[in-house]
């Protein structure tokens, strides 16, 4: 299945691509070996394989919880670029309502 320069604007107008028409010539039979490769992709007989998320076992690394000392308030604000009312001072993004 060739695609056409026309199927090659419409994806790329989908995609909100500006293509010179040099692209969309370049990009047509690149696009039409990339269908004709996931065709064949298709075409694998995997009836007897399994789906699978990964193809890999995987389990998250993740450390135990530990309760300890946090660093002391005066030496974080201290490195803040702005500090009000002991804490760390930002720009408001959001309007007060009412």
């Amino acid at each position: 299945m060739a695609l056409s320069e026309a199927e090659v604007r419409h994806v790329a107008r989908l995609a909100r691509l500006a293509l010179t028409d040099e692209e969309v010539a370049a990009l047509a039979p690149q696009l039409t070996d990339i269908l004709g490769y996931a065709e064949q992709v298709g075409e694998v007989a995997a009836d007897e394989v399994e789906p699978t998320v990964h193809p890999f076992a995987l389990a998250n690394v993740v450390r135990p919880d530990e309760r300890r000392a946090s660093l002391p308030r005066q030496d974080v604000l201290a490195a803040a670029p702005a500090v009000e009312q002991d804490r760390f001072a930002v720009p408001r993004i959001v309007a007060e309502e009412g």
